[in-house]
């Protein structure tokens, strides 16, 4: 009765809230499995209109949810923070890189495992303050594990101690897929990895670890996916490259061009409210002169992905073996759009050569192996983000918009193959967790007083009660700001003027009306700034 129950009211049977409390029947608490990937931009999975062989997602996609409208933060820990605790990053603690997420705040994991929850991760926390050493010679290698410099953040910040029972990943938000950096199980450094390691595939094969080991009893489980692809360095196993090896050939141009006339044809997108804006980098393919190191680039962000893909299909099938597939809400996102970072030296997170001491080759004419550094750079990244304006870091909408896809057997009868237009932010993912689970937000946790959430939950989305979970959204990252209401949306790059845009009717932000709408642009001004004091930024810097 209690299962029926349950479905009839997610499903909109009831119009009123529905939710189970924690003690209920194992079979009537959903488990929850969240796979974030790194820099992944809004068109790289097939389903998605992307040419890269997603397979394994696109099917999760075909079954669920597409999200067209889903907002992340526009960069790697902001939105790490904000997924995890319902905040805008900076009331979370995270107004910058490398900071520690506020103790005030309580995490999904925290939340879960108040409420009888097992918790586990794997993958990239980057929630952690990161310092690198005084002397630069030694920070390299430090990174080299070349030397021993003890933990690579305080430890009260470390996954393990932010709720998550088991933790295998890394701490720092960049790594050497052959031989990371701050790799540890919980809070124990892993200091030597096998010779075929590979870092994808070590969070795939803990993933199945633990969900193994969850279906050994009946308590229910939350399990956090932080992959770190296809986040540079270009790394990547030869048989995945191989793929790819000719598809990039014909430049980001055609392949923008092809993705986006698949997107319209999905139905994620509609021509006439997403014209196609010309590529944010300014460069043309015809006048490419290094057109085969650039191809192979954009090849090993694509075997990237596609190796994250095979992992996802190795988790649904150990989902399936251990019976846990029809009641696992499965959602899948990215934390930003595609980076168009390039041309880093070493140093900082950046190593110089290997444990080995064989030099690292940056910007590597044939990128992929453990001794290259390389990036996609921005022509790639404006492509990658097609139908959108920018990148990573930007809020623009090539920089927060994220595909986001949901996907329960049990839960979503009915709601099979579509595509939701809704609105809605990365900081909605906790309380919708709250929502499906029936758990309580609690006061304190470990003795921490902890402010609720500001998200919303994405139940209501689900039913088609509503278009938008907020009346008005807001952005900032190092200078770089927007504010989205239901009509309207204001953005600007750092140190640049607003730019006004009617987004309903010009969704990839290619029409300019603040010259048009002069008084309109100081009104989103006012709430902007409004905001910005409220969570503590100092937007006179900006």
């Amino acid at each position: 009765m209690y299962r029926i129950l349950f479905l009839f009211c997610l499903t909109g049977g009831f119009l009123s809230g529905c939710s189970f409390l924690a003690g209920e029947p194992r079979e009537e608490r959903p488990n929850i499995l969240i796979m974030m990937l790194d820099d992944m931009g809004y068109s790289d999975l097939g389903c998605y209109g992307g040419e890269i062989h997603t397979p394994n997602i696109d099917q999760l996609a075909s079954q669920g949810i597409r999200f067209t409208q889903m907002y992340n933060t526009a960069r790697c820990c902001p939105s790490r923070a904000s997924l995890l605790t319902g905040h805008y990053p900076h009331r979370a603690g995270i107004n910058g890189m490398g900071v520690n997420l506020s103790m005030n705040t309580a995490t999904i994991a925290e939340v879960l495992k108040e409420n009888g929850y097992h918790t586990g991760m794997t993958g990239k926390w980057h929630l952690s303050e990161t310092k690198p050493l005084d002397d630069p010679t030694e920070q390299l290698r430090w990174l080299a594990h070349r030397v021993d410099y003890g933990s690579f953040s305080p430890l009260e910040n470390y996954p393990c101690n932010r709720g998550f029972d088991e933790h295998w990943g890394v701490i720092w938000g960049v790594v050497n897929y052959f031989d990371p950096f701050s790799l540890v199980h919980n809070e124990k450094p892993i200091k030597e990895v096998p010779e075929d390691f590979y870092m994808t595939d070590f969070i795939t094969e803990k993933s199945i670890e633990l969900i193994d080991s969850y279906s050994k009893d009946d308590k229910p489980f939350f399990l956090y996916v932080a992959h770190t692809a296809p986040h540079w360095p270009l790394h990547a196993l030869p048989e995945d490259i191989e793929k790819y090896k000719d598809t990039y050939k014909e430049g980001w141009d055609v392949m923008r061009e092809k993705r986006y006339q698949r997107m319209v044809k999905m139905g994620i997108i509609n021509r006439e409210t997403y014209p196609l804006p010309a590529n944010s980098s300014g460069k043309r393919w015809e006048d490419c002169e290094e057109k085969d190191y650039e191809a192979a680039c954009m090849a090993v962000h694509a075997a990237m992905i596609d190796r994250v893909d095979q992992g996802v299909g190795r988790i649904i099938q150990k989902l399936k073996e251990t019976g846990q597939y029809e009641n696992t809400i499965i959602m899948i996102l990215s934390d930003n759009g595609a980076s168009y970072e390039r041309g880093y030296p070493p140093g900082f997170d950046r190593p110089g050569f290997t444990r080995d001491s064989v030099m690292i080759e940056y910007n590597a004419h044939y990128p992929g192996g453990e001794t290259t550094w390389n990036y996609i750079g921005d022509a790639w990244a404006s492509a990658s983000n097609t139908p959108f304006r920018y990148w990573k870091m930007e809020s623009y909408e090539g920089g927060i918009a994220t595909p986001f896809i949901i996907h329960w057997p049990a839960g979503l009868k009915g709601k099979e193959n579509s595509i939701n237009h809704g609105v809605a932010h990365i900081m909605d993912i906790l309380p919708t967790c709250l929502d499906v689970t029936g758990a309580k937000f609690p006061e304190y946790v470990n003795g921490r007083k902890v402010i609720p959430p500001v998200g919303k939950s994405l139940i209501p989305l689900i039913r088609d009660e509503n278009v938008s979970l907020h009346d008005t959204l807001y952005w900032e990252h190092q200078g770089g700001r927007a504010i989205r209401t239901a009509m309207w949306k204001m953005s600007a790059l750092p140190g640049k003027q607003w730019e006004l845009f009617r987004i309903t009717e010009d969704h990839t932000e290619t029409r300019d009306l603040a010259d048009q709408y002069p008084e309109k642009v100081k009104e989103l001004e006012r709430a902007w700034e409004k905001w910005a004091v409220n969570v503590g930024i100092d937007f006179r810097k900006n």
